[in-house]
């Protein structure tokens, strides 16, 4: 019986990112590694349900990060979180999968992936703000079994106002805290957000 209703996710072969140059941690080399995972020769779409379990391939996650007048959004995720094994943990990232929807959802104008950022964003947050985005970084973390078979994409949200709320119920607590308020939750927080953490200064206009 499927845990996932047959979805099926973005993913790439392990062996391709090794032979890029595999990393443990924090990457800015984005030009370095994003092309080649977003390349359609280099991806497809995998059963989450065998995707979640096999660490020869990794799942591409969007992980999106929101500031506002040097602060940044913290949430907890709830216990009906769907990543239960993330469930009431502290996180600064909003993410989730790229599923094939995303894929018929997209047009000439708008790539899946971009898609998929988009609609897991709106699907968990209202954003009463205009913002600027952009890709700052690549999280993995072979330590954990949730990061074995998963790659971050960092995404920071420049937000104009504070005028953020979760749309989710798994969405709890949300607040916007400054780095040294994040700094006292470091152990209370997701693995990806302790990464993220001590680098969060340098990617504030």
């Amino acid at each position: 019986m499927s845990n996932y209703d047959n979805e099926h996710v973005l993913v790439v072969p392990r062996a391709l990112f090794d032979e890029i140059g595999s990393f443990q941690g924090l990457s800015t080399e984005i030009d370095r590694y994003l092309p080649a995972f977003l390349d359609p020769k280099h991806n497809y779409f995998l059963s989450r349900d065998l995707a979640e379990n096999d660490p020869t391939h990794k799942q591409i996650i969007p992980y999106a990060v929101f500031h506002h007048a040097g602060r940044f959004l913290h949430y907890v995720r709830g216990k009906k979180s769907g990543e239960q094994r993330l469930a009431s943990k502290g996180s600064i990232g909003i993410g989730g999968h790229i599923n094939q929807e995303d894929a018929h959802a997209s047009s000439l104008e708008r790539d899946t992936y971009m898609t998929g950022v988009e609609r897991e964003v709106h699907e968990e947050l209202r954003l009463g703000s205009t913002y600027r985005q952009r890709t700052v970084a690549l999280i993995n973390d072979d330590s954990t079994e949730v990061g074995a078979v998963h790659l971050g994409v960092v995404h920071l949200f420049d937000l104009d106002s504070a005028d953020v709320a979760a749309n989710e119920a798994t969405i709890v607590d949300l607040t916007f805290l400054d780095a040294g308020q994040l700094r006292a939750r470091h152990d209370a927080l997701e693995t990806w957000s302790q990464i993220c953490l001590p680098v969060l200064a340098d990617w504030v206009p």
